[in-house]
């Protein structure tokens, strides 16, 4: 078995991989050689739509590493990248779905990190859809791409907790971080040829699609444990929302207390938050924002904008965030941030 660095290409786009990547910089130098980063072409970001690198290249351009951006992955793409010889490649929120030739490059494999605990969400928004599903665990998946969604076998997975006021953001954060454990564990068993990749159980998979703005709205009357469970999970985007006496107020952090209410109105406040009525309990929310402001500690936001008891909050229907058969592909911009593509 050779000893020497696995010449590795990189596929992705979101910060979220940034870990991974000073890792292999790193600590990982003397088993993979960072060779090349494809990420997906500069594109308007933020309120003024100024084009700019995402953090991906901007992190390989500051190591003097060659950077590729194909719009799409055309033949000519495929056959320079195999021309690179590449041993491995490694894939986390790429935002192209990889073709066969690309996958079949490497000898030693092309393998991605799933935000979630495969088979587990499947799909455009695993850790999202975690946090408002009320999941109080989800993870990393180290496996196999293949050309159905987020199907291929799996090799390791490396779990992270989720607490009651952890957002997307928070959990983010930590899968994150699992990713340098779980490539520091496959990778002396895929040099020696022992990780084992086993299928995936395709009757407990389930399935995650893409999120929009209109599913900012939330309904009063569903359980506060759904409700807080799907704030959490919307922050920081797209970001629970509702209307109170014509005042749009965006929900950042929420939990729940005991006591009722009628579903959607103000039944006052705590020391943490806002007290809403809801089918089941009562729902606390812990962070407020109005539409041009900073998203504020409710107890904050309520000195400067009280919301009277009995204020009416507008409600309307949740849309199904999970599915047991995949969701209709629908291509807007970017591609979704969901590991595989």
């Amino acid at each position: 078995m050779s000893t020497s660095p696995l010449r590795t290409v990189f596929f992705g786009s979101d910060a979220i991989a940034l870990p991974l990547l000073e890792w292999m910089a790193g600590d990982g130098a003397a088993q993979v050689q960072l060779t090349a980063v494809y990420t997906q072409p500069d594109r308007p970001t933020g309120r003024g739509q100024k084009v700019q690198a995402n953090a991906i290249k901007q992190w390989a351009l500051a190591r003097g590493l060659p950077v590729h951006q194909p719009d799409k992955l055309t033949p000519e793409v495929s056959a320079a990248y195999a021309a690179s010889t590449p041993e491995l490649a490694l894939v986390m929120a790429y935002g192209h779905i990889l073709r066969d030739d690309f996958i079949a490059v490497p000898p030693y494999g092309t393998l991605n990190f799933h935000a979630s605990l495969l088979p587990k969400y499947r799909g455009a928004s695993p850790i999202q859809t975690a946090v408002a599903c009320g999941e109080r665990e989800t993870g990393v998946s180290l496996m196999r791409i293949v050309r159905r969604l987020d199907a291929g076998p799996v090799a390791d997975r490396e779990s992270v907790y989720i607490t009651p006021h952890d957002t997307a953001l928070e959990i983010e954060q930590k899968l994150s971080g699992a990713c340098v454990p779980l490539l520091s564990r496959a990778l002396p068993a895929l040099r020696g040829g022992t990780l084992d990749f086993i299928a995936q159980d395709e009757g407990a998979a389930t399935f995650c699609r893409k999120l929009g703005k209109e599913d900012a709205v939330l309904d009063f009357t569903a359980p506060a444990s759904s409700l807080a469970a799907r704030i959490n999970g919307l922050n920081p985007w797209p970001a629970a929302q509702t209307d109170a006496a014509g005042q749009l107020l965006k929900l950042g952090l929420a939990d729940v207390v005991a006591g009722s209410a009628e579903p959607g109105l103000v039944a006052g406040s705590d020391d943490s938050g806002l007290l809403i009525g809801t089918g089941e309990g009562l729902l606390r929310v812990l962070r407020l924002q109005r539409p041009g402001g900073r998203m504020l500690p409710a107890v904050e936001f309520l000195r400067g904008c009280p919301l009277g008891l009995g204020t009416r909050l507008s409600s309307g229907m949740l849309s199904p965030l999970v599915a047991k058969t995949p969701f209709p592909v629908i291509k807007l911009g970017m591609a979704p941030r969901d590991g595989t593509s």
